[in-house]
């Protein structure tokens, strides 16, 4: 693919490639960041202890049907990564677990169709992240959903055996004490 002039005017800035255009990728800031660090922390110890597969964080660029996409997190399970391992550039396939975290920036209409287009891809599951609502959206389906607030523990025995981690501990705050 050739680098387009959008490219080359902002070359700091992180790209999807969607409908064969370059999409600017929302920064989020650094509330949606410490969410994604905390979420990618718990399930890496969990996924490198039991040897499930590789986690990845928002600079790593999959295949999403005809698109480029740059999940905030995502989980690719050890049984689909290849004998030669993880790749240079961009994964040809889907992640097994796509993660978005929702930017105040974003679109509610844009978001979902990530969504979509993820599960349509062969993601297992994609979860929302809402920082503002301090809220978890588990899509096991475009109409099956979980939805998790603070007090609830997000797991994944279909994707994660095992891995448990509480929601409120994704949102909390660091302090100076």
């Amino acid at each position: 693919m050739s680098v387009s002039p959008e490219i080359i005017a902002a070359p700091d800035k992180e790209y999807e490639i969607v409908e064969g255009h370059p999409e600017e990728k929302e920064m989020g800031g650094a509330r949606h960041s410490g969410v994604g660090v905390r979420l990618i922390a718990n399930l890496w110890l969990h996924v490198d202890a039991h040897r499930l597969g590789g986690v990845y964080g928002p600079d790593v660029t999959f295949k999403i049907g005809d698109n480029e996409r740059l999940p905030d997190v995502a989980f690719v399970s050890a049984s689909r990564i290849g004998p030669e391992g993880e790749p240079e550039g961009i994964w040809q396939i889907a992640p097994d677990l796509a993660v978005e975290i929702v930017s105040p920036n974003d679109l509610f209409d844009r978001v979902i169709s990530k969504v979509h287009e993820y599960l349509a891809a062969g993601v297992r599951q994609v979860w929302l992240i809402s920082p503002e609502h301090r809220t978890i959206i588990i899509y096991h389906s475009p109409t099956r959903t979980t939805i998790l607030s603070d007090d609830d523990d997000l797991v994944s025995e279909e994707l994660l055996p095992g891995f448990r981690c509480h929601v409120g501990d994704l949102f909390r705050q660091p302090t100076n004490r």
